[in-house]
């Protein structure tokens, strides 16, 4: 491990569900998951009091209403924890430039070059800790370490409200009793591989023979046990682009009617539509995305020339692409649905109801913005989603 870098891993304690609790005090302390009303949908994030149940965030509504029958559901607020995340993400940026962030609560800082003017790592942690709970009321878990990877197991190993430093001289003593699965990319099946050769801890992992890793990891066996050594010279790369906006619904009973998946699809559009222009980005490739009431999923998606952030173009590819596939799956009944947009260039920004060149769809997308902006998404959409279980 590299000893002259100094990482962090920033990560909030249980996000979305934390701020529902700051922001109602009737929540607190109650077995709380952040996610869609219907049982069929999945669990976004889950309080600490409920976690004890063996509830956690992906897991489907479900099966955390079967761990935890008294669990308190409310709806997500993504434009609200998006605003509270900006600010949390200012913070980071006052003491190094050098932020990536991971997700809306979760963010890698390189302070290697701010420690002359904030002091050592561990201090800027602390200070950044405070900062956030002062702000904003929430608290954060860092780990601090030389690299990326070791930073993000240390701020995972005192939560919530952890600081943990792993240093070259506490190195080994940290990782090597930890369960394996803690090194990033060990999935389910690989885990009860590597349990059938008995290995089990981040130790096994790193001293364990060629015979026995190769099997499992091929050509990347090498980094692999580098990885349980600790060793890890990945840059923290600062404004990382997003390469994709995108919305999805899972619905609370499957899906097979025309008219109900076009509703949907439209909804999907305006809200995919909606977050492009609000971050001032356009698509080039336009997704759909579909799950059947069996798990299958399928994508189909389709470029376009010039890049957009139209609803009424989105919708219309997204239609096309929708159509196309039932054509071949007209018996489908569809669990889930999704639109989205990648290949994401900048859009140019206009006056809100007369920008040189955009067609009268524009102008209807930029009025719409600007009232849901201002008065919330509800305030005001497409007559055509309003017939919409």
């Amino acid at each position: 491990m590299t000893t002259s870098r100094a990482v962090l891993h920033v990560d909030m304690d249980a996000f979305y569900a934390s701020v529902e609790q700051r922001d109602n005090p009737e929540l607190r302390g109650k077995p709380l998951v952040v996610g869609g009303g219907s049982n069929r949908g999945v669990v976004a994030a889950a309080s600490y009091e409920v976690r004890r149940f063996g509830v956690r965030s992906a897991m489907p509504m479900s099966e955390a209403l079967r761990r935890c029958p008294e669990l308190v559901r409310v709806a997500p607020r993504m434009s609200h924890y998006k605003e509270v995340s900006s600010r949390i993400f200012a913070i980071f940026r006052q003491f190094t430039p050098l932020v990536e962030g991971l997700s809306l609560d979760e963010a890698f800082l390189d302070v290697t070059a701010s420690r002359a003017l904030h002091g050592s790592g561990v201090h800027i942690a602390a200070s950044i800790k405070r900062q956030v709970r002062e702000q904003t009321g929430l608290t954060a878990s860092v780990g601090v370490a030389g690299n990326k990877l070791v930073a993000k197991i240390a701020s995972d190993l005192d939560k919530p409200d952890g600081l943990v430093v792993i240093t070259a001289d506490n190195l080994r003593a940290t990782l090597d009793p930890l369960p394996v699965q803690v090194i990033p990319g060990i999935g389910r099946q690989t885990l009860a591989r590597l349990h059938a050769v008995a290995i089990r801890t981040v130790a096994d992992l790193r001293l364990a023979p060629d015979h026995d890793l190769d099997p499992i990891f091929g050509r990347f066996a090498q980094r692999t046990r580098e990885r349980a050594a600790g060793i890890d010279n990945r840059p923290v790369v600062a404004d990382r682009e997003e390469k994709s906006i995108s919305a999805e619904e899972t619905f609370s009973t499957d899906l097979s009617d025309r008219a109900r998946l076009d509703r949907e699809l439209l909804a999907l559009a305006e809200t995919t539509a909606r977050r492009l222009r609000k971050s001032r980005l356009q698509a080039g490739t336009i997704q759909v995305k579909i799950r059947q009431s069996d798990f299958q999923t399928f994508t189909r998606q389709k470029s376009l020339q010039p890049p957009t952030n139209n609803t009424g173009q989105i919708y219309g590819i997204a239609r096309e692409l929708l159509a196309t596939w039932l054509g071949t799956n007209s018996d489908a009944r569809i669990r889930l649905l999704g639109v989205g947009g990648s290949k994401l260039s900048p859009a140019g920004q206009g006056d809100l109801f007369d920008s040189p060149g955009e067609s009268p769809q524009d102008g209807v997308d930029r009025a719409l913005d600007s009232i849901q902006d201002r008065f919330g998404a509800a305030a005001v959409g497409r007559a055509r989603t309003l017939n919409r279980s």
